[in-house]
């Protein structure tokens, strides 16, 4: 009796297309949420996602690895917006824009750290040489300057600082208590808008 032969390989397992790091990264956090980090394998993420762990490890060596990925690539996300609002005139439509730029970026990351929170015993082991706090904290402290400028008087600094406090904690707060997510994007920057004395092009204030 023949072998059963076996099904040909994936396409991700022949040429690795450019969005599958992003496609592991959104399937092992969807399965993190609904079964806990401790209790997802390599082998499940692979299974959902349709790939050999072939195909994943040429993306992922371990679970670790993943989630060092999504936090790593929110921070670079952080960075960049840093990056961008050093280089603009301290206007309050800047101060506006800014302050959607961020919200967009925290909004996509309520999930990794949703999940980080969850795990926190699971995940500890990943803060090799610098905990992700600390890279928060650090993150945090280089947008603030972005906002506000790097010499800025303390009291503009401060409000610039309670204006990105109130999105990273307003969004993450309150996103199980909005009945619709404009509603909560609309008061947490009208909130921030106020601390930072942002006015978007048709405000009146």
């Amino acid at each position: 009796m023949n072998e059963p032969t076996s099904p040909a390989p994936a396409q991700d397992d022949v040429t690795p297309r450019p969005d599958t790091r992003a496609r592991i990264q959104e399937v092992a956090l969807n399965l993190f949420a609904e079964q806990g980090y401790d209790k997802t394998s390599l082998r499940e993420i692979a299974e959902r996602l349709g790939v050999t762990k072939a195909a994943l490890y040429y993306h992922f060596k371990s679970k670790e690895d993943i989630v060092a990925g999504l936090a790593n690539d929110y921070f670079d996300r952080l960075e960049e917006l840093a990056g961008w609002g050093r280089g603009q005139p301290k206007t309050p439509g800047f101060r506006a824009e800014f302050l959607r730029r961020y919200f967009d970026i925290a909004d996509s990351g309520t999930g990794v750290f949703r999940m980080l929170e969850q795990n926190q015993a699971s995940v500890n082991s990943l803060a090799h040489n610098k905990s992700h706090s600390a890279q928060f904290r650090d993150r945090m402290r280089r947008l603030v300057e972005a906002l506000a400028g790097p010499d800025a008087p303390l009291r503009e600094e401060f409000r610039a600082t309670m204006a990105v406090a109130s999105v990273s904690f307003g969004r993450m707060l309150y996103a199980d208590r909005a009945s619709d997510p404009a509603e909560l994007r609309d008061v947490v920057l009208a909130t921030a808008y106020e601390l930072a004395d942002a006015r978007t092009s048709g405000s009146t204030r």
